[in-house]
């Protein structure tokens, strides 16, 4: 048990990052939901999250308790207590939380484009209230000083990556994709060497090719700097530089505009250090 009751999200989020290795499998399911779904554990009910995060109640309540809360309900004060505080998107959440309860609800391409549009507003609005500062600036540095930076992600990930490469080539940085194509991923990033950095992109399942180039850059003392969407990613403990990102989610699909900007910030910043 932690031994300190974290008072922010911030903590409650470093805190569960630290302690999730020591969780039951019912606890990290918890953690998980928790993390990803910061504006349903907010507006939410008890039996409605439990529903959706495919456990009993009482497992919410016990998460609660290993944390040194009292009640779930204590809990749940600080993600409500960082919506009205923190972000910038209030109402933007509101009404997001309505249509996800079946209010305004228009299918068809336009109905659509207003759901999708709506949620990556607010998507985009989160990540300048939500986004470490440290860990951005420590990115910058990475790219910076890298003499060669390599950029892998595969399956929905890969169009960031591919993305990232082709902005930072733009900014007069050598920049490698690692793309596997003919199955060729390994001999591709053999090709890092000290003094080059790394850009890992992974997202929930996260891929196992990703895992395994940036563990053997790690390993082979090349900075990582890892975009992901959970502070509980496979690689968020051992990355140089970690920006955990919240996408915008309409039907179970998820947006890459978050990450999308975030590529665009750091490589368009390099410019800007060039110059």
């Amino acid at each position: 048990m932690p031994n300190s009751v974290p008072s922010t999200l911030a903590d409650l989020k470093a805190k569960i990052a630290s302690e999730h290795v020591s969780l039951s499998k019912r606890l990290r399911q918890v953690a998980r939901y928790l993390l990803d779904h910061p504006n349903e554990i907010a507006f939410g009910t008890v039996a409605v999250i439990a529903k959706d995060a495919e456990v009993h109640p009482s497992t919410l309540v016990r998460f609660a308790n290993a944390f040194g809360y009292t009640g779930f309900s204590e809990m749940q004060r600080l993600f409500q207590q960082h919506l009205l505080h923190e972000s910038p998107s209030y109402s933007d959440r509101i009404r997001l939380a309505k249509k996800s309860l079946g209010e305004e609800t228009s299918e068809g391409p336009v109905g659509l484009l207003h759901q999708f549009a709506d949620a990556n507003s607010s998507a985009l609005k989160q990540l300048l209230s939500d986004i470490d500062v440290e860990q951005l600036q420590a990115a910058g540095d990475i790219l910076r000083d890298a003499e060669a930076i390599y950029v892998m992600g595969v399956r929905r990930a890969f169009s960031v990556a591919s993305y990232f490469s082709y902005a930072l080539r733009h900014a007069d940085r050598r920049s490698i994709l690692i793309d596997g194509i003919g199955g060729l991923t390994h001999e591709q990033a053999g090709s890092m060497r000290k003094g080059d950095a790394l850009i890992a992109i992974s997202f929930h399942p996260y891929g196992q090719e990703t895992q395994a180039v940036a563990r053997d850059a790690i390993e082979r003392g090349i900075p990582v700097v890892l975009l992901t969407d959970s502070e509980l990613s496979p690689l968020a403990s051992e990355a140089t530089a970690v920006l955990a990102l919240k996408e915008a989610d309409v039907h179970g699909i998820r947006s890459l505009s978050a990450s999308l900007c975030v590529a665009q910030a750091l490589s368009i910043g390099l410019t800007e250090i060039a110059d």
